[in-house]
């Protein structure tokens, strides 16, 4: 299955994905929540939302008093997360780059990187770059949350091909796996027109040591991993992976 190196150029606009459907806006309060307790940031606290999209969350965490930065690649993500933001009547400075690329520096509290937005190069070394550019972003024992799907999960319960059906049109998958990830293609038919568009993403498949040995590599220390929001720990039956890690001193 041929997937384009740099797909995510093309695959983050609205026409085609968008992540803040109505059921995961409303899950964002919950979510955010959780976010929160374990972050346990006080007010006016400096937090980094790595690859915010609409801002769904990086709006709840404006919310609770937070000075939030929320960082994405896709021009039409942070303008609804702007407009988002306006419409809540918080702050957000939102700013657009590569994860790879991140120039902060001792800048943040917390940072966070939520909803499985990470693992889409297919070099290893640029999801290192990746988590060495937040270090370096964090003040000095800052914390970072991140949340992926649960790699064990995925191989556990892979499907090479499936289909569902979206509301306004049926999606059909066709996906592949090797020892690194996995390789999807995505057919989206408009239930009126007929018309499809079609697109092939990666994504690294991460396990609670494959990630803690990457985030550990990175200059972060590993303090806790659940297996979803509610905070229950990792399960072969929980399709979450999420890890509290705190920058090294």
């Amino acid at each position: 299955m041929k997937v384009p190196d740099e797909w995510h150029k093309g695959f983050f606009r609205n026409s085609f994905y968008n992540p803040a459907s109505a059921a995961a806006v409303a899950k964002a309060p919950a979510e955010a929540a959780f976010v929160l307790r374990q972050l346990k940031l006080k007010k006016g606290a400096a937090l980094l939302d790595l690859c915010c999209g609409p801002g769904r969350h990086a709006v709840e965490f404006a919310r609770s008093g937070l000075n939030v930065t929320g960082f994405d690649f896709s021009r039409e993500y942070l303008g609804e997360a702007g407009r988002r933001a306006l419409k809540k009547k918080v702050k957000l400075r939102l700013v657009r780059g590569d994860m790879r690329l991140l120039k902060f520096k001792g800048e943040f509290d917390a940072a966070v990187n939520l909803f499985t937005s990470f693992g889409y190069f297919r070099k290893l070394s640029d999801d290192l770059k990746t988590l060495k550019g937040v270090a370096r972003a964090l003040k000095p024992g800052g914390l970072f949350l991140m949340d992926v799907v649960s790699g064990e999960h995925v191989r556990n319960n892979f499907r090479p091909r499936s289909w569902g059906d979206m509301g306004g049109h049926y999606l059909l998958e066709e996906a592949e796996l090797n020892g690194d990830g996995v390789f999807n293609i995505w057919i989206k038919i408009n239930k009126k027109t007929g018309k499809t568009l079609k697109k092939a993403f990666f994504s690294r498949l991460y396990t609670q040591e494959r990630l803690g040995g990457l985030l550990r590599k990175a200059g972060l220390r590993p303090l806790k991993f659940w297996g979803d929001f509610q905070g229950r720990p990792l399960a072969a039956d929980r399709n979450r992976l999420l890890v509290l890690a705190e920058k090294i001193k």
